[in-house]
């Protein structure tokens, strides 16, 4: 949903340029059972992962007061390998203390992080950083590339914006045991009228089809999967969690709007809603079987 004031708590297809992602200090990948080795030529085992989505409301609660650590444990509870979020500041203002929430969520949580700004604005003060906000995605396992792509944008900082290019879609590719897993991360626009959400359908499209390999397409789509403007989606991917519940508001949701959607080949072996106010969205959460083939 749109960006919105919060009080603290005391106490084309793409114009970016790649990033550099963030290493925390970092704890390895959760080590995965054991499995046969796979006959050249044959079907190997598939891969577990566990992804989620989840928009964090800049760090404040359904409450609207800001608490990071209150995040940082939400997501910690979701126990998942990769994770896609929305609505994160960097530096961006005085509702989220002016904190790097991308930088400071990864180190609470030991996790490798790629931050993808979509607006990239000059410091409040002198001496301050550049204020940004975006989209980021949290990683147990290494990080093999990542880029910050281009996407159809109605601006919120702009008096009288009109449709542009503007970056915010995140692409990082994940090496799971042996594979190289692409997860996107997207804030789709959240007007009444569906006519950029469309456009930006559209552009996340030709980025995903110009990758080869399992894809993951996670975010905050402001609509719900039966929406007009996401049906061009379901030729290329599959809704991972038809059933798992509404996400918005999180105290009692009515909508599914944030969604984790899968190529063909992914399998699904469970997925859910988790009840959560430490938003106003509620996270949700995959068990996915990644498939490769034998070495």
């Amino acid at each position: 949903m749109k960006p919105r004031s919060v009080r603290p708590a005391r106490a084309g297809r793409t114009a970016a340029v790649l990033a550099a992602v963030l290493l925390a200090t970092a704890a390895p990948a959760t080590a995965a059972p054991a499995t046969a080795a796979a006959t050249p030529g044959t079907a190997a085992p598939a891969v577990p992962l566990r992804v989620a989505t989840y928009n964090i409301h800049a760090g404040a609660g359904e409450d609207q007061v800001f608490d990071l650590d209150r995040t940082a444990a939400a997501i910690r509870g979701l126990r998942a390998d990769v994770i896609g979020l929305q609505e994160v500041d960097v530096h961006w203002g005085a509702r989220s203390d002016f904190a790097d929430e991308a930088r400071a969520l990864a180190d609470r949580l030991g996790m490798r992080v790629f931050f993808a700004p979509i607006y990239d604005l000059d410091p409040a003060t002198a001496d301050g950083e550049r204020r940004q906000y975006g989209v980021a995605v949290l990683s147990r396992h290494p990080v093999l590339a990542a880029e910050n792509h281009e996407i159809t944008r109605l601006s919120t900082q702009s008096s009288d914006p009109v449709p542009a290019p503007a970056p915010g879609f995140a692409e990082v590719v994940v090496g799971v045991r042996g594979a190289r897993v692409h997860v996107y991360t997207t804030h789709l626009d959240y007007r009444a009228d569906p006519s950029v959400r469309e456009a930006q359908v559209a552009d996340m499209l030709e980025v995903l089809a110009a990758d080869r390999g399992p894809k993951v397409l996670v975010g905050d789509f402001n609509a719900e999967a039966t929406a007009p403007e996401l049906s061009p989606l379901w030729g290329r991917l599959r809704d991972a969690a038809p059933a798992a519940g509404p996400t918005y508001p999180a105290a009692e949701p009515v909508k599914r709007i944030d969604l984790i959607t899968v190529s063909p080949g992914i399998g699904v072996r469970d997925a859910r809603t988790v009840a959560t106010e430490a938003s106003d969205h509620r996270p949700v959460v995959a068990d996915l079987a990644i498939h490769r083939r034998g070495r």
